[in-house]
């Protein structure tokens, strides 16, 4: 059956409203052909879908089903409609991030506060993952780009961008005062309790492959999920850590944790950001991506 798509739109707004010149004022049309639109309509689905009424028109049976029908697909083309402005406008919208939180804290944070401040109708997704659930998150699309911290791998199509080093380095409790004034080595960290995030990260494998390199092993008495446990571990006196600089300062100011000195020079991390060469952004996204790089710019 070869029937106009234009004639369900009219349909679906008479319906909707049962009334033929209120449907012709929303489509911008006259009542002449609104009522032209449904005798055709009618002819061609061989029924009758409205009778007249002194209270206006109703639908017959048939035009009841055929509405079910008709208006569904118009709330998914209308709901389309409304989902494809926000994506080419900086008024609404959405962008997915997945974010480590070492990178979250010490790069992000800041960046998220300034776009908010400009954008205040666009929402943000943040979700809490480690550098290779990101990846992995970039990699099946279901978040728009990641910022996450080294080491970090990626293959094609995904590319990565430094945004910003850092350095890490061993803290611990009051308990450990006297420590401060002291340089100790990675070897003599085996006479103490160590916390460490949890062997599947990122964080691990870089701390394991520098042990390694000077002949130790790695055994962490205390295993963290995040960054952010650490800190309330190391204030509490369960052991040594290794945390970024900037998220260990405030409380070093403060005297609750000590900074200690090492022998050996701690490698320099980097936070990156993580997309698909690829996959499309939106226009709120490809703005927040130009603000991260035009910070670390200089």
């Amino acid at each position: 059956m070869n029937v106009n798509f234009e004639y369900y739109k009219i349909f679906y707004y008479v319906a909707k409203y049962c009334n033929f010149t209120r449907a012709a004022h929303t489509l911008g049309n006259s009542q002449p052909n609104i009522t032209r639109a449904m005798n055709c309509l009618e002819q061609q689905l061989h029924c009758t879908l409205f009778v007249r009424t002194n209270r206006g028109i109703q639908l017959t049976p048939e035009g009841e089903k055929l509405y079910i029908h008709v208006s569904a697909a118009m709330s998914q083309l209308l709901a389309a409609e409304e989902e494809l402005i926000d994506s080419t406008g900086m008024s609404h919208g959405s962008i997915s991030i997945g974010a480590t939180e070492t990178a979250l804290n010490i790069f992000l944070l800041d960046k998220l506060k300034d776009f908010h401040m400009d954008y205040p109708g666009i929402r943000l997704k943040i979700y809490n993952h480690s550098t290779p659930q990101a990846v992995d998150a970039v990699k099946s699309g279901k978040i728009d780009f990641a910022v996450v911290t080294t080491p970090v791998e990626v293959e094609a199509p995904l590319k990565q961008i430094r945004l910003q080093s850092f350095r890490e380095i061993l803290v611990g409790g009051k308990t450990f005062t006297a420590l401060g004034s002291q340089e100790l080595s990675l070897t003599e960290l085996r006479d103490y309790p160590l916390i460490c995030l949890g062997r599947e990260t990122m964080t691990f494998q870089f701390y394991h492959k520098l042990f390694l390199a000077y002949g130790i092993d790695l055994m962490p008495d205390t295993e963290a999920a995040t960054t952010d446990q650490i800190l309330p571990l190391v204030k509490c006196e369960l052991g040594l850590a290794f945390l970024p600089e900037p998220m260990a300062e405030e409380s070093i100011r403060k005297r609750e944790i000590v900074q200690i000195q090492l022998r050996e020079s701690i490698p320099e991390r980097n936070v990156c950001m993580v997309y698909d060469s690829r996959h499309p952004l939106n226009v709120a996204a490809r703005e927040l991506k130009s603000l991260i790089l035009k910070a670390t710019e200089g």
